[in-house]
């Protein structure tokens, strides 16, 4: 039997933030009965609709999930433009705190009762989880523990620190020059990074610590997702998340990487296995806590 098709919503969305507008879609299979809702958090140098993320939300439609994902507002996407990094002066503008509020304006518009655009009968806000992938997972950990909405938390191969480990040599020349650069290995430009995201660090030093606040705040149940080929955040990484929080749910996937076998454009008209291994640990996890 097929599988039924989810239905997509756009939605574009303003911060009190900032004025830079985002966008964010929403998927889900019509039962006029409400679902948990999941919202998706991409990483650095990636998007809502990077490779395989579109599929991804059909098939956690097709479990019986509302599934949300957003663009991150300085991810240098534009509304209505190419559908990959563009505003590269937006993206060196971007930090840590601006990525948490913008997650939080997103929370705030699914639970406001008052938007007509969306499915109220398909949502059951009650239910809300965030997954996060790599930079994306270390903010959904620091989001979860300062909003209670949020009823779980998942990982997929998420940093353990904001902090990279930037030396002394990098801090000073870097507030010398005003801005560091990193290349996009896909696409190979150079992305400025501002030296604004280290002074926003040190504002929010608190509030941006991931092992204090994995260790102290976060309630909720939390699953903690990574490839043990992981090419590009260390599956050490998870086991610091694990000891913060030895409660907390830990799944090491075998042969599975960074970006769990996606890249992007993705040609395929399936997830890639590996994403599916991690979809499936997900589900089953959402399914018990939620």
């Amino acid at each position: 039997m097929p599988q039924p098709q989810p239905v997509r919503l756009d939605l574009l969305l303003t911060s009190t933030h900032h004025a830079r507008p985002f966008a964010a879609d929403l998927r889900y299979v019509p039962t006029g009965q409400p679902k948990p809702v999941v919202v998706f958090v991409h990483g650095f140098k990636g998007f809502k609709d990077w490779g395989h993320f579109n599929l991804l939300a059909d098939w956690f439609a097709q479990q019986g999930f509302v599934f949300v994902k957003l663009n991150l507002s300085h991810n240098g996407l534009v509304v209505d433009g190419t559908g990959d990094l563009e505003d590269l002066e937006a993206f060196g503008r971007n930090n840590f705190s601006l990525e948490l509020n913008d997650i939080g304006t997103l929370l705030d518009y699914l639970l406001d009762s008052k938007q007509a655009d969306l499915p109220a009968a398909e949502l059951d806000v009650t239910r809300m989880a965030l997954i996060g992938h790599s930079r994306g997972g270390g903010l959904v950990l620091l989001k979860g523990a300062e909003d209670v909405r949020v009823k779980a938390v998942v990982t997929w191969a998420a940093i353990s620190n904001v902090n990279p480990g930037w030396t002394a040599e990098l801090m000073q020349h870097w507030q010398q020059q005003g801005v560091y650069y990193v290349e996009n290995s896909r696409t190979k430009q150079q992305l400025p990074l501002y030296f604004q995201i280290v002074e926003d660090y040190h504002r929010n030093r608190l509030r941006l610590d991931i092992p204090h606040n994995v260790r102290r705040k976060l309630k909720q149940p939390l699953l903690i997702v990574h490839g043990d080929q992981d090419e590009t955040v260390p599956v050490a990484r998870a086991h610091e998340l694990h000891a913060c929080k030895p409660a907390a749910e830990l799944a090491i996937l075998p042969e599975v990487t960074h970006n769990f076998g996606g890249s992007h454009p993705w040609p395929g008209a399936h997830l890639p296995a590996q994403a599916l291994a991690a979809a499936d640990v997900t589900v089953d996890f959402l399914r018990r806590v939620l």
